[in-house]
């Protein structure tokens, strides 16, 4: 997969295919919509408002349909952790079951494998690429950023440009992850990022040098084992985060100067990410569901999440019509810095999770926490 500033372009070859169906009737949305005013409630979980701007999101989600009711559980969990929640609440109609997942690439597979998500195939459905979509409409991709380092520059003197650099005894008790490798999404593909700069290939290989590499940097005493998030870092506590740039850059703007943060895009290791939206095959409120997918999967949407710097799904295509604010494209970072991002096969993903997931406790030996 590349990506390029004026268009993202997929070219995961060979991974997923779909035959593109056509929109949904009309009639059709105002059926689902009927019925969701009926069921009065939406449930989700894992969507921090700072996250690729979900806050806003979800408030256009309210406005727009006032008669449903958003439950939002757990804005802090895991890609891990939502599918857990979908097991351990099987039959139950009630509050703490979620009716959509938002979790990692490598996590849609195995939630569809193990009969965790419903299919539904959005009315825009023909201009998500092939390559980032379940063909039976199980999974599908919803937006993509880029692993890069948000760094307090009141505390770092010496800002890293690249993954070699956070070896440097200047930043003992400085770096820190998102959470926990082997639940965390983000993290996983941060062990990921650090094997790919030391010359592995996606897969295996970048977990077993990610792993190495985060051993050094334990053994060092650079890695703080916590859940790094804006407030660690503002406080001083983590003053070096490996995150998504969407999020990064986020929270830069949050803090407004207070302190000043840096967001870099590493020279070398640089990991691009795809998430991706299900249905749970238990969703107490199926139709509220498919007019959430329906919401992010509009222009509205779609743009609601480029205004928090994720390049969403549908990017190529609202580019192509003109329907993104020449404002917002301004506010992306260069494309020039994004030049060597390597976009992982789905079967890459999956092999690097494995064995981040078996191996973390006995190679790193650094048990995260919040």
């Amino acid at each position: 997969m590349l990506r390029t500033h004026g268009t993202a372009t997929f070219v995961l070859a060979g991974l997923l295919t779909s035959t593109a169906l056509p929109a949904l009737a009309q009639e059709d949305l105002a059926a689902i919509e009927a019925a969701a005013k009926e069921e009065g409630m939406l449930t989700t979980i894992a969507l921090p408002h700072d996250w690729c701007n979900y806050g806003e999101v979800i408030s256009a989600f309210k406005a727009k349909y006032p008669e449903i009711e958003v439950n939002e559980l757990s804005p802090d969990a895991g890609s891990a952790d939502e599918l857990e929640a979908v097991r351990a609440n099987k039959g139950n109609t009630g509050p703490q079951a979620p009716d959509v997942l938002d979790v990692g690439f490598a996590f849609g597979p195995q939630a569809k494998a193990e009969g965790l998500t419903q299919p539904y195939k959005v009315s825009t459905w023909d201009t998500i690429p092939e390559a980032i979509k379940d063909p039976e409409g199980h999974f599908y991709a919803d937006y993509y950023g880029v692993m890069a380092f948000g760094v307090n520059t009141d505390l770092v003197e010496t800002v890293p440009q690249n993954w070699a650099d956070l070896l440097a005894p200047e930043h003992r008790n400085a770096f820190a992850l998102t959470g926990d490798p082997r639940a965390s999404n983000q993290a996983m593909l941060g062990v990921m990022a650090a094997g790919l700069s030391r010359g592995a290939e996606p897969g295996e290989d970048s977990g077993v040098k990610g792993l190495e590499f985060f051993a050094e940097l334990n053994q060092a005493g650079n890695f703080v084992p916590v859940i790094a998030k804006a407030g660690t870092l503002a406080q001083g506590a983590t003053p070096i985060i490996a995150g998504w740039d969407y999020n990064l850059l986020n929270w830069r703007d949050q803090l407004d100067g207070n302190p000043p943060v840096e967001v870099v895009i590493p020279s070398d290791g640089v990991l691009a990410g795809v998430y991706v939206q299900a249905i749970s095959a238990h969703a107490p409120h199926p139709n509220a569901a498919k007019l959430w997918m329906e919401h992010l999967y509009s222009d509205e949407g779609q743009l609601l999440w480029l205004k928090g710097y994720c390049h969403p799904a549908r990017f190529d295509d609202l580019v192509a019509r003109g329907a993104v604010p020449q404002e917002m494209l301004d506010r992306l970072p260069s494309a020039e810095l994004y030049a060597k991002a390597v976009f992982p096969s789905l079967e890459a993903e999956q092999a690097n999770k494995a064995l981040v997931t078996r191996d973390w406790d006995s190679v790193v030996g650094a048990a995260v926490t919040e």
